[in-house]
């Protein structure tokens, strides 16, 4: 993770912890062109999407937007290191746009599934 955290970010989908060959399979077959995830820069823009307002235009708080991620990976078919990879885009994010993510909320990497 220190490594994703302090390099550049070069679009490899695989450079994203916690997604492998099979993740990345997965993230690119969709049922739309829309729907296909093949690089970096597509994941971070699919992460960013899900900060935008709920269903009542209330603000989306870190923890609902980190759930909000999980579950869109879920539902991607990625059943390996979901926990994982929310953390790597949620850390690399806050980097760049400080308050996107805020670790404390969360329990510690010992729970990780």
């Amino acid at each position: 993770m220190g490594d994703w955290m302090r390099g550049d970010i070069n679009g490899t989908i695989t450079e994203v912890p916690g997604i492998g060959p099979a993740a990345a399979k997965k993230l690119a077959n969709g049922e739309t062109p829309d729907e296909c995830i093949t690089n970096t820069y597509q994941l971070i823009g699919k992460f960013l999407s899900l900060k935008g307002p709920d269903e009542e235009d209330e603000k989306v708080d870190s923890l609902e937007h980190m759930e909000k991620f999980w579950q869109y990976l879920a539902s991607r078919g990625i059943s390996s290191h979901r926990s994982a990879i929310v953390k790597a885009i949620a850390e690399k994010m806050n980097s760049f746009l400080p308050g996107i993510y805020d670790p404390e909320q969360y329990e510690s990497d010992e729970d990780e599934d």
